[in-house]
């Protein structure tokens, strides 16, 4: 039976945050999951990607896994309840639909932010995790490099990756706006991992911010601040810093929000004291709005202000989903000849059989000098009788018909014999 390759996909299109934090996987999550796809059922061609945008598998199979794996996502999560969770996930149940939707999403079609880049490095990661697990067969190996091929096209023919329009760069455009009227701003940037990190130099966009920096990590903090000019502060000194802060950038990864009502309510607020909430489980409790002088934000909720770059991206689409469309094309060309190809490697190996079966029979008394003639002419013989079965086949793949012409091929040439079994 043909495997089909498949897609799972939960995102910020089908799911509001609340639903994506619950279901959202960590990296140890990713690498257990991957491995109980690996034991349980035989997949080979695996990816797990989870952003905080979306949480997606995609697989080879020859059934359909799709419930089987959702409620294996349910297992990894603690969730009894995970069947309530179905109608968020959309399912793309066929080749085409499930490449051209990794593609989309791995080139920033499908991003908050159109163009995001982050998700490039995202989905290599991805790649990475299945790789090192040896889930990555051929399939997976081509379709990847495909997908990276055509994202340095996109960089190279397009504008679609010009300009800073990513959420964390949206963050900074919404704290520039909001604290407009604010005379040196203190930002104060909680957690500095992939998300943190972009907001941190992005933050040169407001260079009358005074910047402090903090994270679990301390010296992984220090580096960033050392390379941006900004205040490091020690992670248990974040509470003070939040006092005396008028914005504060939230991107930890924590199972529960880190900063509370009850935490801020104890903050004096003179004025305002905006707080962004980029994290997926969120960091932040969504009731904080409930304190006076508190404006909240999250990663469903902030708007992009880069204008002039987003209009320049969207105008771009039609070229990209070109190149996403030749690039498809391109990879179906590859897999249809892979599909010919064992056919091709035993119609090779059967007349390769005759042919020495044949020169055993009648040059068993030949000298050294008639064996390496007769050897080279029917070697010759052999590839201008191959030439033309082989021909037909690769275009019978162009024409969908490769399924008959290997049928008709093995039938003549009994090429699903055992090949150690002499007639």
């Amino acid at each position: 039976m043909q495997k089909t390759f498949r897609a799972i996909s939960l995102s910020h299109k089908s799911a509001p945050v609340e639903i994506r934090e619950v279901i959202a996987l960590d990296e140890g999550s990713i690498h257990s999951l991957l491995l109980k796809l690996k034991d349980f059922f035989s997949i080979t061609d695996t990816l797990i990607l989870s952003t905080c945008n979306r949480t997606e598998v995609y697989y080879s199979h020859e059934i359909d896994l799709n419930e089987e794996i959702i409620k294996l996502i349910g297992l990894e999560k603690g969730l009894t309840n995970v069947v309530d969770y179905m109608e968020y996930f959309k399912i793309h149940n066929e080749d085409r639909d499930a490449i051209e939707h990794l593609f989309r999403v791995s080139m920033g079609l499908e991003a908050q932010v159109v163009g995001d880049m982050q998700i490039s490095n995202q989905v290599k990661r991805a790649y990475q995790a299945s790789a090192d697990l040896d889930m990555a067969g051929p399939f997976l190996h081509r379709l990847m490099h495909m997908i990276f091929f055509t994202s340095k096209r996109l960089v190279q023919e397009t504008a679609f990756r010009d300009g800073a329009a990513s959420v964390s760069y949206a963050a900074v455009e919404l704290i520039e706006e909001l604290t407009s009227n604010t005379y040196q701003p203190r930002v104060l940037l909680i957690g500095v991992g992939e998300i943190g990190e972009d907001v941190a130099k992005n933050m040169v966009h407001i260079p009358d911010a005074k910047v402090t920096i903090t994270n679990r990590t301390f010296e992984r903090a220090k580096a960033l601040a050392d390379e941006m000019g900004f205040e490091v502060i020690p992670f248990e000194n974040c509470f003070e810093a939040m006092k005396e802060a008028d914005v504060i950038v939230s991107s930890i990864m924590k199972s529960e929000p880190y900063i509370t009502k009850k935490m801020v309510s104890e903050i004096e607020i003179n004025s305002y004291k905006l707080f962004v909430d980029l994290s997926v489980p969120r960091s932040i409790e969504t009731n904080l709005e409930e304190i006076p002088g508190v404006m909240l934000y999250n990663v469903d909720n902030i708007r992009s202000k880069a204008t002039e770059t987003l209009e320049k991206r969207l105008a771009s689409i039609p070229q990209v989903e070109k190149i996403i469309t030749e690039s498809i094309e391109d990879f179906f060309n590859w897999k249809k000849e892979m599909m010919v190809s064992p056919t091709i490697n035993k119609l090779k190996n059967a007349l390769e059989q005759i042919r020495l079966e044949e020169m055993e029979r009648f040059l068993k008394n030949a000298d050294e000098a008639q064996v390496a003639m007769i050897d080279k002419i029917t070697k010759s013989m052999m590839q201008k009788i191959l030439k033309v079965p082989v021909v037909q086949l690769r275009a019978a793949c162009q024409r969908d018909e490769a399924d008959k012409m290997i049928g008709i091929l093995s039938d003549l040439f009994d090429l699903e014999k055992d090949p150690e079994k002499k007639v």
